[in-house]
């Protein structure tokens, strides 16, 4: 919008400030304020300072801009409520320039949608599962391999020191946000212990993804569906297991149909997720909008790390008080479980060969990041 003081001036001595303020349209704000004493020097510096203070502030957008937030968790889920959280943070920063729409259960795209819908411009913003759509983002899948994962914080910042590295084409259709995965993924049961690797043997296993593969390894019958869908399916009996991490036992109410989780940590696996937004929706915000959500952005990375340990501790302590047991392995069957899935990684490394795509060079990055960040 173009706005202009005009004085009448009748060839006086006049203050031209043109040069010091572009409009949005990149046309020149013409302010001419008389010297003659119709205006003050007073008059003059204050109107200056404040088109200072306007001129700095983020976002100076004639209307706000509305994002809509896919997300598939639960409304009262932890990283909805973070979620949500980083809607604000972006709305407060910019000045109210924009605002985040949340919809939270799968309400707007269900989970293996998202993606397409944050591409078409269903949503603004979503956030999903990478191998809800299996195959679609082939090499960053290796964050979803059993490379034994001790925490959420470090599956997370793996996650955004592997996209930065490799930058992967799989996801130029959307600006991404920024990457986050969950703790340890391990094996959880209705109603029979697992204690050795042979227990599994019988057993449907809910996965998904990449961790379909490290339940059959371990003997188990893989079933995929989301997440989303696994309360019921224990407890009609349609599965009698499910991997994922601790904090599903409350985020998910899962403490209501499993009796046990296995911490198998040395064959734990991750699940990559990705915060998206709509690659024209990203580029019609204004530069200093689009600064201002990068910094938050890196702020939200290791605040969704340390999130995901915290609900996987809420979790355990929510579930043993309930009866739940959890089962420690040995670690001689802890080593058995992880030489047991090493073939998947095999397997990873020659399908990306098939591609043309880096796959041993993530491979390696990650496996090395890793030792680096125990």
């Amino acid at each position: 919008m173009v706005m202009g003081l005009f004085v009448s001036a009748r060839n006086e001595k006049c203050l031209d400030l043109s040069r010091h303020y572009p409009s949005e349209t990149g046309k020149i704000i013409v302010w001419r304020l008389s010297m003659q004493g119709k205006i003050s020097n007073a008059l003059v510096c204050a109107i200056v300072t404040v088109l200072l203070v306007l001129a700095s502030a983020p976002g100076k957008c004639a209307n706000t801009v509305t994002l809509n937030y896919s997300i598939f968790f639960p409304a009262t889920h932890a990283h909805t409520l973070l979620a949500a959280e980083w809607g604000k943070e972006v709305e407060k920063r910019t000045n109210g320039a924009v605002k985040v729409n949340m919809f939270p259960g799968g309400t707007l795209t269900p989970p293996d949608q998202c993606y397409d819908g944050v591409v078409k411009g269903i949503s603004d913003v979503g956030m999903s599962v990478v191998s809800y759509t299996m195959g679609r983002f082939p090499l960053t899948e290796a964050i979803d391999l059993p490379l034994g994962y001790t925490s959420g914080i470090q599956a997370t910042r793996l996650c955004n020191a592997y996209y930065e590295k490799f930058k992967p084409k799989e996801f130029d259709a959307v600006k991404m946000m920024y990457m986050h995965a969950y703790g340890p993924g391990i094996v959880h049961t209705a109603n029979k212990p697992v204690k050795v690797m042979e227990d599994l043997k019988g057993i449907k296993v809910r996965c998904s993804g990449t961790s379909a593969k490290v339940v059959g390894a371990l003997g188990a019958t893989p079933v995929a569906m989301p997440q989303t869908e696994v309360y019921d399916a224990l407890q009609k009996g349609v599965v009698g297991g499910v991997v994922c991490p601790i904090e599903a036992l409350k985020g998910f109410k899962l403490t209501e149909v499993t009796k046990y989780t296995t911490e198998n940590y040395g064959s734990s696996y991750s699940l990559a997720f990705f915060v998206a937004m709509n690659k024209k929706k990203w580029d019609s915000l204004p530069k200093d909008v689009q600064e201002t959500i990068e910094k938050i952005n890196k702020e939200w990375i290791d605040k969704t790390g340390h999130t995901w340990d915290q609900i996987d501790k809420e979790a355990r302590e929510l579930a043993l008080p309930k009866g739940h047991e959890f089962i420690s392995l040995s670690k001689e069957e802890d080593a058995r479980w992880a030489q047991a899935v090493q073939p998947i990684m095999v397997e990873y490394v020659a399908a990306m060969k098939a591609k043309n795509l880096p796959g041993e060079e993530v491979l390696n990055f990650c496996i090395e990041w890793l030792k680096k960040n125990p």
